[in-house]
């Protein structure tokens, strides 16, 4: 819930079912904050689950300074992990430059970035609205490639290809899915199944739908309102 009008789920509650399910750890990657990685830490130690620090950072489409209402309203997911305390410390200097110096909607950050802070970092793909996956999601899968290719050359082998399951409403995410293990086989980038959780449980996503209209400042019953009712967003079980 540290990712502001997104995310619902509070982080004990998370922990507990996770606990439940019989996780040994988990990652928090709120949206462009790493305001939930105190609280994160200590409810995790206090359970024996172990924390992983994290954090979907934005990627601006030119430089995080470039604030042009005509090509800078554009912008990438990107999942970053600390390793180690140095990947913690590159994590904590990226969300603050991206709050201070990048901020335009969003925080960002850019490639000069992350090249520059890189070090004690796990890079994950991103979402079907990562720079890899926009891409394959557009028709574009030579520019994927040469993303992936770019971001393997900065991680080496801490770059990962991250693929995602939201049901079987969303055929889309299936199609991304099938490029990027293609991708993943002809670049030797291993894939990794991540879980893009907004609420807890499913039985949440009514409740979730009330807060993003909240966010967007609409009804729940107009028919034309953001809504991601069409996608299960909930933490899955090891079973799902």
């Amino acid at each position: 819930h540290y990712s502001v009008l997104d995310g619902l789920q509070k982080i004990p509650e998370m922990l507990d079912y996770v606990q439940e399910l019989g996780m040994e750890s988990i990652a928090l990657t709120d949206h462009g904050t790493l305001s939930g990685a105190i609280e994160f830490y200590k409810e995790a130690k206090n359970r024996g689950i172990k924390p992983i620090i994290g954090m979907e950072t934005y990627i601006a489409s030119r430089n995080h300074t470039n604030k042009d209402p005509a090509k800078d309203k554009g912008r990438f997911h990107l999942i970053l992990l600390a390793m180690n305390m140095q990947g913690y410390q590159n994590l904590m200097k990226l969300s603050t430059i991206a709050n201070l110096d990048g901020f335009y909607h969003k925080p960002r950050i850019d490639h000069d970035l992350i090249e520059q802070y890189h070090e004690g970092l796990i890079a994950l793909s991103g979402c079907i609205g990562g720079e890899v996956g926009e891409n394959l999601r557009y028709g574009d899968y030579a520019k994927a490639k040469e993303i992936a290719q770019w971001y393997k050359s900065i991680f080496g082998d801490r770059y990962y290809l991250e693929i995602q399951h939201h049901g079987k409403q969303w055929d889309e995410q299936k199609r991304v899915n099938d490029q990027l293990i293609t991708l993943g086989k002809e670049l030797d980038i291993p894939l990794v199944l991540t879980c893009d959780a907004h609420y807890l449980k499913h039985e949440d996503q009514e409740a979730h739908e009330i807060l993003l209209c909240v966010q967007t400042g609409a009804f729940l019953s107009e028919t034309d309102r953001f809504s991601l009712k069409g996608t299960d967003l909930h933490v899955n079980t090891p079973d799902e």
